[in-house]
């Protein structure tokens, strides 16, 4: 029964090498995936950001393009150096792998070349029935045929064998190559990408250094415009819990027998609501080209390390007067203006709003209903900072969500 182990032990190998295969696979995949999304990325930023260069930006602006270029720039060296070291694993695992394969193959050529001979010295049919007739007994000439059948089976499974091995060692030498390839150009790519986050770092030094000679002025500058962002996402907050009160005065409710601290929904507002949050991770941007410059939650500022501000959305950068689309249907709850800074619009999504700060042009009223991507105004170009920045916040009743966990990849 020697062949069939053998044969079952070479199924195994080959199975664990598909799975151990398939997985580094996954893993390849990911990486490559993550790359292309920083090329992307990069190749958005020059788009956005750095394209029309006899605009003149704001120091401030710039050392913030800079910032946000350097830090995708290091993210997509990290991730094609991991993609780089996961090939050279493969690539050395292969390696083995086909000495192996090698040995292995040698030595099932040997054994079957010896089998060949021996069968070919016995292989008349004479010498058979004198090998079965020589039995002592039935028993034994039984066992005698039974002992040739297998004989022959283990044969063609040598042979199938070699076959099996042979192939395996064609592709993975195949693959071997193509690997070795594909790690040249990512090396290549890096060193490339290292040369320009070097440039890019040297010129992001050289504006923080005329920065640091007048921090006091830019700083005093970074503070006016928090306070502003802060004034405006106090009366976002504010209108939604009147819009929160206003729902349960319309339902009948009071705000001192009611339990719910949220909306008196509808069922159709229930069911908008329920739509809205089964779109989680689906939602459209709220412009068709940008990049996240500011992203949410608490971090310091790119300018002063020492200055912290909690961001409750995401700052897109896009094209100038970009248009600006509603994420999902919904209602619009309130168009915000103050004398500083420039229009908000609320809209209500059920349970959830969704807020588009900095606008330049508004194409909706108060009471207006709308739908996904339908366009609800253009986004604010600033002449003296030529920014076009879009600032866009998810809540969930008064509660602020991470939008990056909402709109598409």
């Amino acid at each position: 029964m020697r062949y069939k182990f053998s044969h079952i032990a070479l199924i195994i190998c080959v199975l664990l090498g598909s799975i151990s295969g398939f997985s580094q696979s996954d893993k390849q995949k990911k990486l490559e995936a993550d790359r292309q999304r920083y090329l992307k990325e990069i190749q958005q930023i020059n788009t956005l950001l750095f394209t029309n260069k006899k605009q003149e930006k704001s120091v401030i602006t710039t050392v913030e393009d800079l910032n946000y270029k350097v830090s995708v720039r290091r993210n997509l060296i990290k991730v094609t150096n991991d993609q780089a070291n996961l090939l050279t694993r493969e690539i050395s695992s292969n390696q083995k792998e086909i000495s192996s394969l090698r040995d292995q193959l040698k030595q099932l050529k040997e054994d079957y070349a010896a089998m060949v001979v021996k069968s070919y010295k016995s292989k008349s049919d004479q010498s058979r029935i004198m090998f079965l007739l020589s039995s002592e007994n039935f028993k034994q000439a039984y066992k005698r045929l039974q002992y040739i059948k297998q004989y022959a089976n283990y044969q063609k499974e040598q042979g199938e064998a070699i076959k099996l091995k042979t192939e395996k060692l064609q592709v993975l030498n195949t693959t071997l190559v193509k690997q070795k390839v594909d790690k040249q150009k990512l090396v290549e790519e890096n060193r490339k990408a290292k040369q320009r986050l070097e440039i890019e770092v040297k010129e992001h030094e050289t504006l923080m250094a005329s920065i640091r000679q007048n921090m006091t002025q830019y700083v005093s500058q970074i503070k006016t415009k928090k306070q502003e962002i802060d004034k405006i996402d106090k009366e976002i907050d504010r209108l939604i819990k009147a819009a929160i009160a206003a729902s349960k005065k319309k339902a009948g409710k009071t705000t001192t027998k009611s339990t719910s601290k949220g909306f008196a929904l509808t069922p159709a507002e229930k069911a908008l609501s329920s739509s809205f949050a089964s779109n989680r991770g689906k939602l459209p941007w709220p412009v068709e080209r940008g990049v996240i410059k500011v992203r949410f939650g608490m971090q310091p500022h790119p300018i002063d390390k020492s200055l912290t501000f909690n961001s409750k959305g995401i700052r897109i950068s896009t094209s100038e007067n970009a248009p600006v689309r509603a994420v999902f249907d919904g209602e619009v709850i309130a168009v915000i203006t103050s004398k500083k800074g420039n229009p908000t619009v609320l809209i209500q999504h059920g349970e959830y709003l969704t807020a588009y700060s900095n606008l330049g042009k508004i194409n909706v009223s108060k009471g207006d209903k709308v739908t996904t991507k339908q366009t609800i105004g253009e986004v604010f170009t600033d002449s003296s900072t030529n920014e076009s920045t879009l600032v866009f916040r998810v809540l969930k009743e008064t509660t602020n969500q991470n939008p990056e966990y909402w709109i598409s990849r």
